[in-house]
This record gives structure tokens, C-alpha cells and sequence, in this order.
């Protein structure tokens, strides 16, 4: 069965999704620099009008994935708040300054984690040695990695990502990102065995005859109901 979950930056998204019959929602905000962490007025709302699994992205700034120790202690005390508020799920990543994996940051988020899935995201796309990193991240208990086989796009990097699916054999899921949608995703499928997939589907809104303002932009990224809905008939 393939698994299409969809990134969603707000809520309409979210919402959106469901009703296009994406499997799980990855929740976040400001998808225009790769995401970070939801507010906790997002994630408390998603997690009670939807239906399917939340799960939620833990990452409090745009930019590298190495965290100081203050970040380390935000990162967890959102972690809580997420199972607290009965999220399925967190999204989480931390290398070193060497891009190996942060084992210490990495155990620190799963304590805090409790029962919920933990998934690792695209730091994966950044470590020095993604095959034993993937050895540990089984090791731990992560059930996903979100991966573009370390190049721009899922479709660039499927040669990688079917070689990670093979090597995972079933004890993780490698969940193919970056770029996919309805015009690929079933040669992606077919080139990877790859059987979940992330993409966000978007496309941009704003309002009639918005009143421009240097500095702020009236338009944002909303999940699309129709790309949704003919990239899962498309597999």
C-alpha cells in the first residue's frame, strides 16, 4: 500500500490534505525555508479536527541542523508539548559539526518523545556516512527516514534512495522528499520500491487586490487539493 503523507504549513492545509486523502500530515511552519516548528495553537488544533496521523516537525530555526544546548532544550520541551497534545508523532534531526548524527541530542528527543514515533528528517541528507547512520537510526527506534538520496530532488537522487530501501530491508521505512508530485511519483515508485512518499503539493494564494507593503508578502504556500488527489491516483 503506498503512503502519501503531505506537508502542511497551516492549517487549511492540513485540512485540505484530509479531505484529499493524504495517509498523515508532517505539520509545520514556514515551508518557504524548509519548515520549523509549528505554533502550539497549530499543533493543538490539527491534532483535534484530523482524523489522520499528525506528525509534527521539530526544528526551532531555518538553516543547519547543529544545535547549541539552548536549542537542544526548546527542541525537547516542544517534543513534550507535541505528546501531551496527542501528536502521533515528531519529526526530528541533529548533527555534529563533522555531519555525523548528534547521538547525545538524538536520545535527548527520543526521551522526551516518550510513545510517540520519532522520524528522522532531511538532516539525513547531510551526514558524512548515511549507511551506517541508518544502521544507528534502526538501532534507535527511528521508524522513518525522509531522505532525497543526498541530491536536489528525490527523482535526482533515486538511484541513492533505492540502494537505502534495499539496504533498510523493511527494518525502516526510507520515505522519499523533495520535488514530487503527480508527474513522477510513479516512475519514482517503480525506480526506488519506495513505499511511502512526502510532498506538499503546493501552490501559492493571496488575497484580490492586496494592498503591497515593503517588507511583508501577503501571499503564502496552502496545500492543493487537486495535485494531492491525482498524485495518490497516479499510484
Amino acid at each position: 500500500m503506498t503512503i502519501i503523507e503531505v506537508c502542511a504549513a497551516n492549517l487549511e492545509s492540513a485540512l485540505v490534505a484530509q479531505k484529499a486523502g493524504a495517509s498523515r500530515i508532517e505539520l509545520c511552519s514556514a515551508l518557504e525555508v524548509g519548515g520549523v516548528t509549528p505554533s502550539a495553537g497549530l499543533v493543538r488544533a490539527a491534532v483535534a479536527l484530523l482524523h489522520i496521523p499528525v506528525c509534527v516537525l521539530i526544528r526551532p530555526r531555518p538553516g543547519h541542523f547543529c544545535f547549541q544546548l539552548e536549542e537542544l532544550s526548546v527542541m525537547c520541551d516542544d517534543i513534550s508539548f507535541c505528546r501531551e497534545s496527542g501528536a502521533a508523532g515528531v519529526v526530528i534531526g541533529a548533527l555534529t559539526d563533522t555531519y555525523d548524527l548528534d547521538i547525545a541530542a538524538l536520545q535527548s528527543m527520543k526521551a522526551a518523545a516518550g510513545h510517540m514515533e520519532i522520524i528522522f528528517h532531511r538532516a539525513f541528507d547531510f551526514v558524512n556516512d548515511p549507511n551506517s547512520a541508518l544502521e544507528t537510526l534502526i538501532q534507535m527506534g527511528f521508524s522513518r527516514i525522509l531522505t532525497s538520496g543526498q541530491a536536489i530532488s528525490a527523482w535526482e537522487g533515486k538511484e541513492q534512495i533505492a540502494a537505502w530501501v534495499k539496504l533498510a530491508n523493511n527494518r525502516i521505512t526510507i520515505m522519499p522528499g523533495g520535488g514530487i508530485s503527480e508527474l513522477n511519483i510513479a516512475a519514482l515508485k517503480d525506480a526506488t520500491n519506495a513505499q511511502d512518499f512526502h510532498l506538499s503539493a503546493k501552490t501559492v494564494v493571496d488575497l484580490p487586490n492586496a494592498k503591497p507593503l515593503k517588507g511583508l508578502d501577503t501571499a503564502y504556500f496552502i496545500s492543493d487539493e487537486s495535485k494531492i488527489i491525482r498524485t495518490i491516483a497516479s499510484v
